[in-house]
């Protein structure tokens, strides 16, 4: 590793910085693999083939950054700021496999074809984030393929996870208010405490899912793919037939 930098630093692998601005740095196809990143400060710069895989960023902020073709393998974000004024960073075909993402502001990410399994997305704001073409999957071979995520504590309000595959990923106090769930792939999910009031569930297939405590007022069961094995509490029953249309009453 190398010594505390205090000057404007030369970027390289296991470089240390603390209390900078490198939004003027060249991340270009940088190698800083195993840097370590406290209370920096880099805006709208471009991460285009920047090798960062098992980097650590504390405390710092990331704003309206692009990851594109970027390494962020097994990387750490503690407590970082990604997005301002309702604009996101962008990961765009990243490796994010491995990653993790603790307390961090991602309001408004983007996801777009990023490679996400195994990622950790502990307490963090992902509200109107997106994923399309995004895999939390991995191939084991020819025929085996496995998906590993966990996305605990995390609020994804209003967010894009139409066709995402997570099928026995833990997504347990979660919030998915009114976030597009569309298609997408549950079944044996972990998701006690979550929050699916309105979410949009066309032919998601939560089979098996664990939604012990959830808040699922209105949460039509017709309307998914699959249901079969699906855990709930005893007052949660109610809820659900409420949503089709049949009404509980005491004797």
């Amino acid at each position: 590793m190398g010594a505390l930098l205090l000057s404007p630093p030369t970027l390289g692998p296991g470089v240390q910085v603390r209390d900078q601005d490198l939004s003027d740095a060249d991340w270009a196809d940088a190698d800083v693999a195993d840097g370590v990143f406290i209370g920096c400060q880099v805006t709208d710069a471009a991460f285009a083939n920047t090798v960062l895989q098992g980097a650590h960023f504390q405390r710092c902020r990331l704003i309206r950054c692009r990851f594109s073709h970027a390494d962020l393998r097994e990387a750490v974000f503690e407590d970082c700021v990604f997005s301002e004024r309702q604009q996101g960073p962008v990961f765009a075909f990243t490796r994010l496999d491995d990653a993790r993402f603790a307390r961090c502001d991602l309001t408004h990410a983007r996801f777009d074809g990023a490679d996400l399994y195994a990622v950790v997305m502990d307490a963090c704001n992902l509200m109107g984030a997106a994923f399309p073409r995004s895999s939390f999957s991995r191939a084991f071979g020819r025929s085996v393929v496995r998906a590993a995520a966990t996305l605990t504590d995390c609020n994804f309000d209003l967010a894009d996870l139409s066709a995402a595959r997570l099928p026995g990923c833990d997504l347990s106090r979660s919030r998915f208010r009114e976030a597009d769930l569309s298609r997408a792939d549950l079944e044996g999910a972990q998701m006690a405490g979550a929050d699916l009031f309105q979410a949009i569930v066309d032919e998601t297939r939560l089979a098996d899912a664990d939604l012990r405590g959830a808040e699922i007022s209105g949460l039509d069961i017709r309307r998914l793919a699959t249901h079969h094995g699906l855990k709930i509490n005893p007052d949660q029953q109610y809820r659900l037939l409420e949503a089709l249309g049949i009404d509980v009453e005491p004797e």
